[in-house]
């Protein structure tokens, strides 16, 4: 039997916070991406790891079913309509007391414990049923939605509850951290004073946004070595060697906008704005969630629509589009980063993408241009991008053709202005300022 070999996740989460618990002495509790499979903790990249195991049942009802069936679409503006179910319910539950307890036993007496993301949400509480000395951080990396959707929610009390068992809950965005004091009193007719929550047993829980960010150090290191610079060339040259090359990079997703930058690419290239052989776009579609039937009918109507633009776009030997649906290295996307003249980012809703900021820490030589959803957290501190509303074709268009027609001025004072903010506030200045707020 060969020896088994271990991937990162595609993730957004993963990306950030991995060189951060690569620089301090801890440990990350998580499933290790396999139905079914006991491990031992060991140690991987730089990282001590702590696998907690799911069944392939829970795997369906707690992570198909109530985190991405349920929370995700709500969390995302209902971009598609959330499934409520007390059997998903009731596997999300199980699945974050066992996450509380393996916490609970491998953290030090005081110690500090972070927990990630929409998928344990209830973790907070029960770890400080069981921990009550530990100094609790809970980070939501998603969007936190108004009231108007949360209280959809059959269990929406229990969600705020169990977020509140921590000390610091921190959102990307300062209307997320608003929307969740305001629903505190609301729903549970609890007190607040700015960004405090004041609860009945006298704790007092704390509420901010604390904007994600990526390690700007190594993509700005990684872009000038010179096998990235050279594989840059090579994808260009695998291209036809286009006037402009577009890309997308994002995981198969309803929330990424993909069906809409596609169209408004087609229809560029229809109405004779953009020549045949002028410009390519790349898209790289990774592969998420699969067995999961919203995913599935997604994947079948991009690779459709991809078809439809390089039939009636395209040349012998010359595809305007040209669509990958993998996953790609760390290597490979900076040289895409590096190769392409416009990114273009425009999900429908996003807590974040670090996408855009990747490609903002690749572009050290102050070309290329960010097409950017209004709608994505990073468009908060990106102001120089070309902001796009994603759901308005014609403006889509718009912001497009003058990313690709800006000129070299205008492209460096933008990109100059970007890479200031993302260089100045990253990934370690965003745990740094969480963590200093936590443990304060």
């Amino acid at each position: 039997m060969g020896e088994g070999t271990w991937r990162r996740s595609p993730g957004g989460l993963v990306t950030a916070i991995a060189p951060v618990l690569q620089r301090r002495e801890g440990a990350w509790i998580g499933w290790p991406g396999s139905p079914d499979e006991r491990l031992n903790p060991f140690d991987h990249d730089g990282m001590h790891l702590i696998p907690v195991p799911l069944s392939a049942s829970e795997v369906e009802l707690y992570y198909e079913g109530f985190s991405n069936a349920t929370l995700w679409p709500l969390y995302h503006d209902v971009v598609a309509p959330p499934v409520y179910s007390r059997v998903l319910w009731d596997a999300y539950r199980t699945v974050n007391e066992r996450f509380a307890r393996a916490a609970a036993e491998e953290a030090a007496e005081n110690a500090v414990v972070w927990i990630q993301d929409y998928q344990l949400q209830l973790v907070p509480a029960m770890l400080r049923e069981l921990r009550p000395d530990l100094r609790i951080g809970f980070f939501l990396h998603i969007p936190f939605p108004p009231g108007e959707l949360f209280y959809q929610l059959p269990w929406r009390r229990e969600l705020l509850e169990g977020l509140l068992g921590a000390d610091l809950v921190g959102f990307q965005r300062p209307g997320g951290a608003s929307n969740f004091i305001r629903l505190c009193r609301r729903l549970l007719g609890l007190a607040h004073q700015k960004n405090e929550i004041h609860l009945e047993d006298g704790r007092v829980v704390r509420a901010a946004a604390f904007p994600i960010s990526v390690d700007f150090g190594e993509f700005d290191s990684l872009v000038r070595q010179p096998h990235i610079v050279e594989r840059a060339k090579e994808i260009r040259s695998e291209l036809g060697d286009p006037e402009c090359v577009l890309l997308g990079v994002d995981r198969l997703d309803y929330t990424k906008g993909i069906g809409q930058r596609l169209k408004a690419f087609g229809e560029l290239l229809h109405e004779g704005s953009i020549k045949p052989g002028e410009a390519a776009f790349v898209q790289i579609a990774t592969p998420s969630r699969e067995r999961v039937e919203e995913y599935m009918r997604l994947r079948d109507s991009i690779e459709l629509q991809v078809g439809r633009i390089n039939g009636e776009q395209g040349e012998l030997g010359m595809q305007p589009v040209q669509y990958m649906h993998q996953s790609y290295g760390r290597d490979e996307l900076a040289a895409l980063y590096l190769a392409a003249d416009v990114m273009v980012v425009t999900p429908l809703r996003d807590g974040m993408n670090l996408v855009a900021k990747e490609y903002i820490s690749c572009r050290h030589d102050l070309r290329g241009a960010l097409v950017l959803s209004e709608f994505a957290g990073a468009a908060d501190e990106l102001r120089q991008a070309f902001l796009a509303n994603p759901y308005d074709i014609d403006g889509l268009k718009r912001a497009m053709l003058a990313a690709m027609r800006a000129t070299p001025h205008d492209l460096s004072r933008r990109m100059r202005s970007m890479r200031r903010r993302i260089s100045t506030y990253d990934v370690d200045r965003w745990a740094k300022e969480f963590l200093a707020d936590l443990e304060s």
